[in-house]
């Protein structure tokens, strides 16, 4: 199954999907709206899609698609709805997006030997707690669910590999 999602192709439909229900839960359902409005649950999806990529190659070139497609969606949605978005946000989230073939790359070695992806896991909780504080004033009760969720697959959860090709 992780094999059939994991392409990039499939991977900026989702992305696309992604960005139109974001911008929907902003407009429809607040909570929601808030959640998919933070950085802590794209960190989370985005580690997820690298960890579970089968080589670092694959990481970089599937999460590029994923991210482009959902800031797509998720401001023609926003200018289709007459929705209210900052250009400030709108350079954001691209740089974000474009650097996230780097981050996909590092987010891969998380789950290889060694203290230096131990560092690096540390670094993604580190960034994805501290966005919630820095970007968006404080953790809410959700924040605490997505890390936590991100802790278990960075640090508990196996993955295997097979990096023949």
């Amino acid at each position: 199954m992780k094999k059939n999602i994991l392409n990039p192709f499939l991977l900026f439909l989702i992305g696309f999907g992604l960005g139109v229900i974001s911008r929907l839960f902003d407009i429809y359902f607040e909570t929601l709206g808030n959640i998919f409005s933070q950085m802590a649950i794209w960190i989370l999806l985005g580690t997820l899609i690298s960890i579970f990529s089968k080589t670092k190659k694959k990481a970089m070139l599937n999460i590029l698609p994923f991210c482009i497609g959902m800031l797509i969606t998720y401001y023609v949605t926003a200018a289709v709805t007459h929705g209210v978005y900052s250009s400030t946000f709108i350079i954001g989230w691209t740089v974000f997006a474009f650097c996230s073939p780097v981050l996909a790359f590092f987010a891969w070695m998380t789950k290889e030997k060694g203290w230096f992806p131990k560092l690096i896991s540390v670094g993604i909780v580190a960034v994805s707690v501290l966005s919630s504080i820095l970007l968006f004033d404080r953790l809410r009760f959700y924040d605490f669910i997505i890390d936590s969720v991100l802790i278990y697959f960075l640090f508990f959860k196996k993955i295997r590999r097979d990096t023949s090709d």
